[in-house]
């Protein structure tokens, strides 16, 4: 295994640095894999871990995980294509190592396959062409061309004119291909998508444009570029290709306006490459919950020009679903909205304006497959967070009116703190979701995004836990004497529950996220849930509280409804009134609207439970002031008497 795998180092790629990175790679996705457990027709055992050879026409093996009884493959390595057989002409003549004279020779000298590319066909790279068409676009022989790719546009420094260009766009045509998508999954390295990305661009950034335009095009790759001077006025690329076999083409378009043109020195060039199939590769590579919904557009420009406009056509022209436009962030290997902003979109296309730069030079749309877009939700959410605001206001104006008068025992002193936390709180939190709402555009600094969305997350938090505390407030009262205790004591436990837990969790959630871009989500200013999961640092003890919640009205109503012996009925029916009364109080107050919540997890493309959610939550200022303030018969009766 050693002496293939110094062999391959020293024929297939460069015999010097990138020898070594790719022994440190093979060795660290080594030491990832874990050991082969079993045997792959045996018994299986859940996370049990198998590998079988490839078939006897290939070479390699294949990986296999046991879930839920079953054996699913989860790495291919099968190749049929290496760097002796890709020059041959009998593609399948795979002869063993030993005793291959042309291995030894190679070895000798260490010659990689660029090498002998440049020798046998310097002016074209035609040589490996008939051979990469010929091989089966199996997870291995992908691997090999990516890396063929990578070397040449490493090695090339100079003179690439149209003919390699053309043999360069064939080679990654290949692999490109609809067919091949559900390959790459396969791939042991995740990165294979992004380096083919990053070695297409970089080869055609070496690309030289006399004063002829180019046009290469082939099925799932094609190059246009074009010579720019300051005295154009405009230049745009239009692309129109098939995202499969089978389906309709869809349409790409990049635009340069003259008063970018007018900031190039001449002589200058720019070039485009669309690609109909990358963009649902890289989602099979890096399993990312969001789809790319245009074609992958990448641009190869004067680092002078600064703004450029694309136009897409959407794949999925579905009304319901947000579109996000995205540059490919070329260091962390993933889209990210901050290259982008949406300036116009309907049902069948987008139009982005993008800053292209070193770190970002592809661009598409996504769009979020869970985002349930309606006009009804928004004037519902916006109506209601007005008059909960105005609401809470009003409800803080009257507890600081009547304090004194509604607070002079200990047990109500304890539960207006409560009330008054929770509106000041859900007051905060509503205005800085309205101040999220405002930098949740992919115009928005990044920065405010996140002061705005801690802020979100600490006051929804402390509304929670201020529910929680009201909620642990009438157990005590409920199950203890109040007075047990100084009333000092309780008032530091009440603000150490309301502000001290929501701050840790808030604190603790963006310090292990903010620093891997992981805090965010890239459509709007809140928790991200597709990269880290950190939206169930929100939602965990939401949950949690309601479950508090709800367990303190179970136990409300059982205090409550127990009539004295020998009641009448008319008791009871003043027992189901009580009963009544505590839970039209305690469910605004105590946050059991938001179990709704669960009914959008179950079914989150249903508008009814969405606008349901909407509408308890939103109007939770207005509830509060209602059944906690106005028909608090104390708060009445102060109000009457000033």
């Amino acid at each position: 295994m050693t002496h293939m795998l110094l062999l391959y180092c020293l024929v297939f790629l460069l015999p010097t640095e990138s020898c070594r990175t790719l022994c440190q790679v093979a060795n660290k996705s080594k030491e990832m894999s874990p050991r082969p457990q079993g045997v792959c027709d045996g018994v299986c055992v859940d996370n049990s871990h198998c590998s079988q050879p490839c078939p006897p026409d290939s070479q390699g093996n294949m990986g296999f995980l046991c879930r839920q009884k079953k054996w699913h493959k989860i790495t291919e390595t099968c190749q049929t294509l290496n760097a002796f057989n890709i020059f041959e002409t009998n593609l399948y003549s795979i002869q063993p190592l030993g005793g291959n004279t042309k291995v030894d020779e190679y070895a000798r000298k260490s010659e990689t396959i660029t090498d002998r590319l440049m020798q046998t066909c310097p002016k074209d790279l035609s040589c490996v062409i008939r051979n990469i068409r010929q091989s089966p676009r199996i997870p291995g022989n992908i691997a090999v061309i990516v890396q063929l790719l990578h070397n040449i546009s490493t090695v090339l420094l100079t003179d690439v004119d149209v003919a390699k260009m053309k043999s360069y766009s064939i080679m990654a045509n290949h692999i490109l291909n609809s067919k091949s998508i559900s390959n790459w999954t396969f791939i042991p390295d995740r990165n294979s998508s992004c380096v083919l990305l990053h070695s297409v661009n970089s080869f055609a950034r070496k690309l030289f444009i006399n004063k002829y335009p180019i046009d290469i095009s082939d099925v799932f790759i094609h190059t246009m570029g074009t010579a720019i001077s300051p005295d154009n006025t405009g230049k745009n690329f239009s692309f129109s290709m098939r995202v499969n076999d089978t389906s309709s083409e869809i349409t790409g378009q990049v635009l340069i306006s003259r008063d970018e043109l007018r900031k190039v020195p001449a002589p200058s060039q720019a070039i485009s490459i669309a690609f109909p199939t990358l963009g649902a590769i890289l989602k099979a590579s890096f399993l990312e919950n969001v789809t790319v919904n245009g074609l992958v557009l990448s641009v190869i420009l004067p680092k002078e020009l600064k703004r450029i406009s694309l136009i897409f056509e959407k794949i999925n022209k579905s009304e319901e679903k947000r579109t996000q436009c995205v540059g490919w962030h070329s260091l962390e290997s993933r889209w990210d909205q901050q290259a982008c902003q949406i300036i116009q979109e309907n049902s069948q296309q987008a139009v982005c304006k993008c800053r292209p730069s070193k770190l970002f030079t592809s661009f598409s749309i996504l769009m979020s497959p869970h985002i349930l877009e309606s006009p009804i939700l928004t004037y519902i959410t916006y109506i209601g967070l007005g008059i909960s605001i105005c609401s809470l206001i009003l409800c803080l104006s009257i507890e600081a009116l009547v304090w004194g008068q509604v607070t002079k025992t200990e047990i109500s002193y304890l539960r207006h703190i409560c009330i008054a936390n929770v509106a000041a709180t859900l007051l905060m939190a509503d205005v800085w979701f309205v101040v999220a709402s405002f930098l949740s555009g992919p115009v928005a600094h990044h920065s405010g995004c996140v002061a705005a969305t801690f802020f979100v997350h600490f006051f929804y938090l402390s509304v929670f836990f201020w529910m929680l505390a009201k909620a642990l407030l009438i157990l005590y009262g409920i199950l203890i004497v109040f007075h047990t205790l100084p009333k000092s004591v309780l008032v530091a436990a009440l603000f150490s529950i309301g502000y001290g837990c929501p701050l840790v969790i808030a604190a603790i959630t963006v310090a292990a996220t903010e620093p891997g871009k992981g805090y965010l989500r890239p459509e709007a200013c809140w928790l991200n849930w597709d990269m880290t999961k950190a939206l169930l640092a929100f939602v965990v003890p939401a949950l949690a509280i309601v479950v508090v919640n709800l367990v303190t009205v179970t136990l409300v109503i059982v205090k409550t409804q127990r009539p004295a012996i020998g009641s009448s009925m008319f008791q009871e029916v003043r027992a189901i009134v009580r009963i009544s009364k505590n839970i039209a109080i305690l469910t605004p107050l105590l946050g059991l609207t938001w179990g709704f919540g669960i009914a959008m997890v179950v079914d989150d493309s249903n508008l009814a439970f969405h606008i349901i959610f909407s509408v308890l939550n939103a109007f939770q200022g207005f509830f509060i002031l209602v059944f906690g303030t106005i028909l608090d018969p104390k708060i009445r009766e102060a109000l009457k008497g000033r």
